[in-house]
């Protein structure tokens, strides 16, 4: 009977819904502030990337993300943002890797596969501060190298201003389902932004899903390869970072039934 309907079902017109779309990470949290920028001004790119899952072909429209600007800075230090999409290793890369890291298992992949750019008019971005005075237990910048020298414990604690980045696509970022990382760049015209992390795992009123696949970072030096920000550099434990995305997704119906 079952199999009838749904023979039925596909036989009649089919009716295209989009329904609101949005994940979050949970709240930001003080354990890890990790670098994330784009080269400019003779400082080499630094990615940081976390992953979330699309259970249906999703479009974004916007994102946040939090993190610390130095103490003081005005958002008009903020010269650019740039937001990425990378498919999970194997995908868009080169397989096998070259050598230089311990795993590249649940990696983002070698290369982007969508990007917006404030510099490129394809995104707008508003800053908000949200505490004058925030400090992380541990950072990442500089201690980005390759194996067997990656585990360096981090670079300690860092603070100065949490704010959240409040970002709008333009055009739009259509994704078919399936599971993402999220890059995230902030250049600054002095000093550093760093990303905070998220919870983990991640709890309601956040969006839980499985596999979370921990934080990772590279830097231009590394480049194709990647460094999970946990295991690899500090050398215990693993990390979000703390984001959110809006969009919608896509939904077909045919005689009530969903597809």
């Amino acid at each position: 009977m079952r199999y009838t309907s749904v023979l039925l079902a596909m036989m009649m017109p089919l009716t295209a819904f989009a329904e609101p779309f949005f994940f979050s990470t949970g709240a930001p949290g003080n354990q890890m502030a990790a670098a994330s920028r784009p080269a400019a001004a003779g400082k080499i790119e630094i990615e940081a990337a976390d992953d979330f899952l699309l259970p249906l072909q999703t479009t974004l429209t916007s994102a946040t993300f939090t993190g610390l600007l130095p103490s003081g800075a005005a958002a008009n230090s903020i010269s650019q943002v740039v937001v990425e999409i990378y498919r999970v290793f194997p995908i868009d890369s080169v397989n096998p890797p070259p050598a230089g890291v311990p795993t590249r298992t649940n990696s983002p992949a070698d290369v982007a596969f969508a990007s917006r750019d404030s510099a490129a008019n394809s995104l707008t971005f508003e800053f908000t501060i949200l505490s004058s005075s925030f400090a992380a237990l541990n950072s990442v910048l500089n201690g980005i190298h390759p194996a067997p020298a990656q585990t360096t414990g981090g670079e300690g604690v860092v603070s100065g201003e949490e704010g959240r980045f409040t970002v709008n696509f333009a055009p739009a970022i259509t994704l078919p389902a399936g599971q993402y990382f999220f890059v995230a760049q902030a250049g600054l015209s002095s000093g550093e932004f760093y990303w905070l992390s998220g919870s983990r795992p991640i709890v309601s009123p956040g969006t839980p899903f499985v596999p979370d696949l921990q934080a990772w970072i590279r830097n231009a030096d590394l480049e194709p390869n990647w460094l999970r920000i946990g295991t690899d550099i500090v050398g215990t434990g693993s990390f979000n970072l703390a984001f959110t995305l809006t969009g919608e997704d896509d939904r077909i119906f045919a005689g009530g039934f969903e597809f």
